[in-house]
């Protein structure tokens, strides 16, 4: 098991790509906590790990919520001495172009999307540096990378989550410490809920994404699992600042 060991948090890991990323690296051998605003939703996460023999414990909190982010990270330090992975997943989508995209909604979307990840980063970063080891992967989109149509609060948080990994990575590096983002497409989850609204129902977003995929479909979460799975662990001990696109082509179209 390419985790043995270890201990992970993760942010948003009560369902979909969160809940894939908890379970993947639980059944490599992690350790991992679990981070959900929803208590009954990231306790399923914890029993779904444990009934596969795995071990998870799950947090209730709004990672929005600073006192309770820093000091939920600060416990899990104290009670298993060490913290070898975050995963910073926790996000939403607000939909509305520049001029119908509430002000609240925009802010929210940043402290969700941007500032909770920087926070979490800030407070295992000074665990990691002592270990002289450790590895932040921050989830970013696809929309980080190329236009989304009238969904400015989202690629703008996404875009900058992208430019924070590289800051951290090029900062921390020295202290082997690697940073790199995940930018998942189309993964068929509620998360999209938002854009599906904005762009006419789902009718809409299957011509969207037959149209605008060139591999002409939706991912599954095991299909992002697997490339998280990837950045968290050994196998990519030498990649650090870096940003992997999983999108079925999207961006190249």
């Amino acid at each position: 098991m390419i985790l043995k060991d270890k201990v992970a948090i993760i942010t948003g890991a009560g369902s979909g790509i969160g809940r894939a990323s908890a379970e993947i690296m639980a059944r490599e051998g992690a350790t991992v906590v679990v981070l959900d605003r929803d208590e009954s939703a990231g306790q399923q996460t914890v029993d779904r790990i444990a009934s596969d023999g795995g071990k998870a414990d799950c947090i209730a909190l709004d990672v929005t919520d600073d006192e309770a982010l820093t000091k939920s990270i600060r416990d899990v330090h104290a009670r298993y001495g060490r913290i070898d992975i975050l995963h910073n997943h926790a996000g939403a989508q607000v939909e509305g172009n520049l001029e119908e995209v509430s002000i609240e909604g925009f802010d929210r979307s940043w402290d969700l999307n941007v500032r909770s990840h920087f926070l979490a980063a800030r407070t295992v970063m000074p665990y990691m540096r002592q270990a002289r080891c450790g590895v932040i992967l921050n989830t970013s989109s696809s929309s980080g990378v190329l236009y989304d149509r009238e969904m400015i609060a989202y690629t703008t948080t996404k875009h900058a989550v992208i430019a924070m990994t590289r800051q951290m990575a090029g900062d921390y590096a020295r202290h082997g410490i690697r940073v790199n983002a995940l930018c998942p497409g189309w993964v068929d989850t509620p998360f999209n809920e938002p854009f599906i609204r904005q762009i006419g129902g789902r009718q809409a977003i299957e011509a969207y994404i037959n149209t605008k995929v060139p591999m002409g479909r939706w991912a599954d979460v095991q299909e992002i699992a697997e490339p998280i799975l990837f950045l968290v662990s050994d196998r990519s001990s030498y990649i650090t600042g870096q940003i992997l696109v999983a999108d079925g082509g999207e961006t190249i179209s």
